[in-house]
Parts: structure tokens; sequence; C-alpha cells
């Protein structure tokens, strides 16, 4: 049986997608997202799920970190799961007796014009993730968490406000990580992290990115992030389409290599299909 990790406890978005991904699996939650990729590095977990990317704020930079400079492991697949977030309080809990609203920093940043017009005084605290933040709100009387209804079953809560979520819709991709990328399947996209040398000349970026062009292949997302080494300098972070074992597209990804101080390919998997 598959032993799937994920971003845990029980009632989280992410064992929604693990549940999704694989519901026969052997379902382990660990607490954080660098634990779910050390679970599979070190052969707990054959594969781990977590969230990489929201519609509505961003990528989650944990996991961008983990993959870029904290493991091997590589993205084997990905879904996407539309996000409906709820107000849970203990029963008998009202909008008035609400302090203080925990939840994932991610849930929190979703939910926040929600927050400042119905709670502006309430003290608004992060926690591991939706379902820890239940967890917490359950053993107070004066407050609330911001997690799904399958939390809310879980931990007893009663739902004080329903799709409180900034706007729809509101989507979140996660991957699957493993040692392993997933074998080509004609509709893949392969994920890509590099940098340049510390000295800086205007076209390093485009002369990069015109290895795909130049070839025909489509870049579907680019973002930056700081490399941790100094200020000013930014690692990028890339999708285009193809499998790296695809003969265009593997020439490409060579002639970007050679114009980088640093490279890593992070995976090449199916594209979602809703």
């Amino acid at each position: 049986m598959t032993r799937l990790a994920y971003l845990g406890p029980r009632g989280t978005f992410s064992e929604e997608a693990a549940l999704r991904y694989d519901p026969e699996a052997q379902h382990l939650p660990l607490p954080s997202i660098s634990a779910v990729a050390a679970a599979v590095a070190a052969g707990m977990a054959d594969m781990g799920v977590v969230p990489i990317e929201n519609s509505l704020e961003g990528s989650v930079p944990e996991t961008l970190d983990v993959l870029v400079h904290e493991s091997d492991l590589l993205v084997r697949s990905e879904l996407v799961l539309p996000i409906e977030h709820h107000l849970l309080v203990p029963p008998g809990v009202e909008a008035s007796q609400v302090k203080v609203i925990f939840s994932h920093p991610q849930a929190l940043a979703q939910c926040r014009r929600f927050i400042e017009r119905c709670f502006p005084k309430a003290e608004v605290v992060a926690a591991l993730s939706t379902a820890a933040a239940v967890e917490e709100a359950m053993a107070r009387q004066d407050a609330a968490a911001i997690g799904n209804r399958r939390a809310a079953q879980l931990y007893g809560a009663q739902v004080l406000a329903e799709s409180i979520q900034d706007r729809r819709p509101n989507l979140t991709r996660f991957v699957v990580l493993a040692r392993e990328d997933h074998p080509p399947t004609g509709r893949d996209k392969t994920s890509l992290a590099f940098a340049f040398a510390t000295e800086d000349r205007p076209g390093l970026l485009v002369g990069a990115l015109t290895e795909f062009s130049s070839r025909g292949i489509n870049l579907s997302k680019i973002e930056s992030r700081p490399t941790g080494d100094k200020l000013g300098t930014y690692i990028f972070l890339v999708d285009v389409d193809g499998h790296r074992q695809e003969p265009l597209l593997a020439e490409a990804l060579e002639a970007v290599r050679r114009q980088c101080s640093f490279f890593r390919i992070l995976g090449s998997y199916p594209k979602w299909q809703p």
C-alpha cells in the first residue's frame, strides 16, 4: 500500500488533496511541509502532498524552499482544489464572544477582508495548519478558527460563517513530492529553478528564456525568490510545457543550464486536468 504523507493534522486542505489523489493510500499526517518532505526523503513515506500556490496569495514559500534548497525530491504530480474557508467556533459561541482568530497564515491572508470588516478588534494568531487552528480554538470560549467543513466535523466545531474567503474562485495548487518524477504522458509540464552568477549584466534572463521561445516551447509561469545568499540576488522558478525527456525540451534545458551558476529541474509531471 502506498504511504502518502500530507500537511496535517486530519482536517486540513492538504488531507483533502491527499484523499483525492489516492483515497486507497495509507495517509500519514505530519506537522509541517518540511516534515512531509523529510518523511519522503527518508523513505518513511512513498510520496507527500503539500500546497505550492494559491490563486489569491501566490506561492507557498516553505514548499518552494524545500524544493529548491532543502531536498532532492521531485514533483511527481499536481492537483488543484477549490478552497472554501469557514469561520468555526466551539458549539454555542457567538460572534460577540470571539476575541482571537486562529488559522494558517495563508488562510488568514485569504480571508483578510472578512476579518477586518467583521472582527476588527480580534487578535489574529497563526497556526501550523487550518486543522491545528480548529483544535486550538475548540479549547477556548473566546476563539474562532478558519478551516473547512471536514475540520468542523472532526473536531466538533460549529460553522459561524460560510465561504469567508475574499474572492471566488479561491484555488490552491498542490504538488505530490516523490523521489522520482513522472514518466512522460504526452501532456506534461516541467518545473525548474535557476540562478545566475553574482555578476549581473543586461540580458541574462532574456537569454535563458529565449532558449525556450526559440524552440517554440511555451513558458506558463515565471517568478523569482531571493537566493538567501545576498541582497539583490534571485532564483527564478519557471514552468514550461513538455517533459524533460522530450528531445527539444532536453536541448533547451541543457542550454539554460550552461548559462547558470545554479540549475535544478524540480520535476516533470502531468498537467492538471479538471
